[in-house]
């Protein structure tokens, strides 16, 4: 069967229509907001009123931050048929308008990563009823990073009630959004397998935003901590299922990872390929000539480093459009997942800082916008699971180990 490596033809409007607003819309505030941080863009809800007037009439085919089902019947792979659906639509639209602006992109409402947690776990009804909500998503704890299996935070059944406590840190769009997907243990004892997803509207007494992170980069976006005290929620507000099964441990809760990882390497994807298409056109009003036909060891030390690094966002590109193909045809991608999120994170942290040396003090100073993608690009090595993390993950799928026989 012949590979074609060209955007889906179907998909192809959707992306350059979200090129277009992360060049018109979200390009022109970068800066703004990335100098008044915690200041919330008011410019994005026209944006967001846009998105979903989309998807309300079907055109927009998974443009947002939302996860999939793998088992809707819309993606069943079973038949022989080949999807170019609702994950790969997501990851072109994501990194088009991260070329824009990352930080912009995750403070958009209702497309938060929360919402991949509900489109990926929560049952049919709970999709139905949280499907206008914008929902951020708290995992990480003051002692727990990035091993999730050590959450602290404890749901605890009370009639038809959870009762929530514990705390947590790093939490994306914290503040703003209606609601927050906690992850949280229902019996510490039995380890991960009991470790749910809920879903906690904002307002919801015993659930209180402490405080804001001032951050290195994605500086648009605001980062929360959040307390929860004695904090009681609905026991319908559990995503899935609230059996235990110690044999699937939480593969359920972690499956919200195999979709939102290629997300974040889209974002990576997209901020990269912004860095490459500046610094492009400064090499060539310096009179840097990038020959495409030339072997790089040919050309200049600054024409070889560019033709690396566009060889590096291109592996990573390829990696990231195969992890969300596989989820569209209802394909195993865990491992195609990190394998994305880690080469696309490390590729762009690479990139970026690259670009700026290549520029030179154009690239150092405020004037152009690569030192700032320089400082966006570095979170996007260690949200949603670090680069380390991702490394490991990926040895226990090729070496057919579990986590309890590799750490």
């Amino acid at each position: 069967m012949a590979i074609s490596l060209d955007d889906p033809k179907k998909l192809t409007g959707l992306r350059d229509q979200a090129h277009q607003v992360a060049m018109n819309m979200l390009r022109p505030i970068s800066r703004k907001y990335d100098r008044a941080e915690h200041d919330y863009p008011q410019e994005l809800d026209l944006l967001a009123a846009m998105i979903d007037g989309l998807s309300e009439s079907g055109a927009s085919n998974g443009a947002g931050a939302a996860g999939v089902k793998r088992d809707h019947p819309e993606n069943d792979g079973d038949d022989g048929r080949v999807r170019n659906g609702a994950n790969l639509a997501s990851v072109l639209g994501i990194a088009e308008m991260c070329w824009g602006d990352v930080g912009l992109l995750l403070s958009l409402p209702r497309q938060g990563l929360g919402n991949s947690a509900i489109a990926s776990v929560g049952t049919a009804e709970q999709q139905q009823r949280f499907g206008d909500v914008w929902a951020s998503m708290a995992i990480t704890e003051p002692d727990t990073g990035s091993d999730s299996a050590r959450i602290r935070t404890t749901a605890v059944l009370d009639g038809d009630e959870y009762v929530l406590n514990g705390e947590k840190i790093f939490v994306t769009s914290g503040e703003r959004s209606d609601a927050v997907v906690v992850w949280a243990t229902l019996d510490k004892d039995l380890g991960r397998a009991a470790i749910k997803s809920f879903v906690v509207p904002k307002g919801t007494p015993g659930m209180t935003v402490e405080r804001l992170e001032h951050k290195l980069g994605i500086r648009a976006s605001d980062t929360a901590t959040i307390r929860l005290e004695s904090c009681r929620i609905p026991a319908e507000n559990l995503l899935g299922s609230p059996e235990i099964d110690a044999g699937q441990g939480f593969a359920g809760a972690m499956a919200t990872f195999d979709n939102t990882r290629p997300l974040v390497a889209a974002m990576a994807v997209g901020c990269a390929q912004a860095a490459l298409d500046l610094t492009r056109d400064l090499l060539a009003r310096a009179g840097v000539v990038i020959d495409y036909d030339r072997p790089a060891v040919t050309q200049s030390a600054a024409a070889a480093r560019f033709l690396q690094m566009e060889g590096d966002w291109e592996a990573a590109r390829l990696l990231m459009l195969q992890a969300a193909w596989l989820a569209d045809n209802r394909k195993a991608n865990a491992m195609e997942a990190s394998m994305a999120k880690a080469k696309a994170g490390r590729m762009a942290s690479d990139v970026t800082l690259s670009c700026v040396e290549l520029c030179g003090a154009v690239g150092y100073a405020e004037g152009e916008l690569l030192e700032k993608w320089a400082r966006d690009s570095k979170i996007l090595d260690i949200f949603e699971g670090t680069q380390q993390i991702q490394q490991l993950i990926i040895a226990r799928r090729v070496l057919g180990l579990s986590s309890a026989e590799l750490r």
